[in-house]
């Protein structure tokens, strides 16, 4: 499975930015794909994860802010980011697990300025 990542960039405070993940490969074996994040001087950190039926996952400190949703027939997933704070500025990955392997995208940088 290969992921390719985008949708990041600079926003302000407060504003949106939709991040997609589009999958390729071995798909049929993925059963769950998310985004986790690194900012800084931090540990990777999971934001978000849907699995094959739908049901969605999220950090406490995104919850009411972004939202996670696919599209099967394109293999995309999808993260939007309403709200953004200074606190979500970081790298995110994007993720995918099949068959038990994870499988990582090449990251894109989201920016939140003041």
């Amino acid at each position: 499975v290969q992921l390719q990542a985008s949708g990041g960039g600079l926003v302000q405070a407060g504003g949106s930015l939709r991040l997609s993940c589009a999958a390729s490969g071995t798909v049929f074996s993925i059963d769950l794909m998310g985004w986790y994040r690194q900012a800084p001087g931090k540990q990777r950190e999971l934001v978000a994860t849907i699995i094959t039926g739908g049901t969605t996952n999220y950090a406490n400190s995104v919850k009411g802010r972004f939202i996670i949703s696919k599209d099967g027939a394109k293999n995309t997933v999808y993260l939007q980011m309403n709200g953004l704070k200074l606190d979500d500025t970081a790298v995110y990955y994007c993720y995918a697990r099949h068959n038990g392997v994870a499988s990582w995208g090449q990251g894109t940088l989201v920016t939140v300025s003041s």
